[in-house]
């Protein structure tokens, strides 16, 4: 098993045919995930298009998870957890967390994107919304939203299986100001392993 450190990034190719099992090894960070066709990247897992693939907001096990070209890149392959993930919400940014009135520079999941793609020399000419695996978004009956805590438990994992060659990218989420991870609102580690 790899780490993908407490509010930071990490992008790793998958060959179609391959998986990455994501853990949350705590039981109560958030990760935002990416997807890009590794032979294009202007192609990118899109929640816009995966609502209405999916006609619904919550991936669920067995779903595909489609590009902004609306074909799978990802399958939801096994999902341990009680399968709350958020497709509404944008990465955070310093734009963020500037209205949430943090002052000077805040780790943020937008620049750990571009950072983890850098590492392994991936352009990334957009920033697509994530996959947060993990995020507890209740969606109301009037349409408002609730920042709730996950629903996960340690050793909760997820398994993403590649539908075509791409590079998946893992951002542990920053976020230290409302309990998006957790009540004690602390970001920690994650794990990952490569699937054949």
């Amino acid at each position: 098993m790899e780490t993908v450190p407490a509010r930071q990034g990490r992008a790793v190719r998958l060959r179609a045919g391959q998986a990455i099992r994501i853990v949350n090894t705590h039981g109560s960070q958030v990760v935002d995930t990416w997807a890009f066709n590794a032979a294009d990247p202007t192609e990118a897992m899109s929640m816009e298009h995966l609502h209405a693939f999916l006609g619904s907001v919550f991936p669920g096990q067995g779903d595909a998870l489609v590009t902004n070209r609306r074909r799978p890149i990802l399958i939801l392959e096994e999902d341990t957890s009680p399968g709350r993930h958020d497709t509404v919400i944008a990465a955070c940014d310093l734009h963020r967390y500037q209205s949430l009135g943090c002052k000077g520079y805040h780790d943020n999941c937008t620049d750990n994107l571009h950072a983890a793609l850098s590492m392994i020399g991936f352009p990334c000419p957009q920033v697509p919304a994530p996959l947060n695996l993990w995020m507890n978004i209740p969606i109301n009956p009037d349409g408002s939203i609730t920042w709730g805590e996950p629903l996960s438990r340690p050793g909760d994992h997820v398994i993403l299986r590649a539908v075509l060659d791409c590079v998946v990218v893992m951002s542990t989420c920053p976020q230290d100001m409302i309990p998006i991870n957790g009540r004690d609102c602390t970001p920690v580690e994650v794990q990952f392993q490569i699937l054949d």
